[in-house]
């Protein structure tokens, strides 16, 4: 897990694309996977959902104010996450919601566009 840097202040972590391999991020190319939560980009190693380990929401429970929701992207298409994880991002007090990645993004924008407090893990789409 590596953490990129903070987005600028007065800037909001939105997604302005997604593609093969990775993302732009606030004006930031980001390759891979990431976890968006407050401020901070987060690159992820994992592929799918599947993958994503306790660790890699650790930051989660240290934001503040935490979020209400995570929206989860599962890659090209929608896959369902994986119960255990539901269940640790439950365990932290979060709701989550699982779409495909480009409608994940779509949707994390839109959140944060009206102020939510949400965060997103997003998987890559396939290079």
């Amino acid at each position: 897990m590596q953490l990129e840097p903070l987005v600028p202040p007065g800037d909001k972590p939105r997604v302005q694309r997604y593609g093969p391999g990775g993302f732009l991020i606030a004006g930031r190319a980001v390759q891979g996977s990431v976890l968006i939560v407050g401020r901070r980009v987060i690159s992820l190693a994992a592929s799918s959902l599947a993958a994503v380990d306790a660790e890699a929401l650790a930051p989660l429970a240290c934001e503040d104010p935490r979020p209400d929701l995570v929206i989860l992207g599962s890659g090209a298409t929608f896959e369902p996450p994986p119960a255990a994880l539901l269940r640790q991002l439950k365990e932290r007090g979060l709701a989550a919601e699982a779409m495909a990645t480009p409608a994940a993004c779509r949707t994390f924008n839109l959140l944060l566009a009206e102020e939510r407090l949400v965060a997103a893990l997003l998987i890559a789409l396939p290079a």
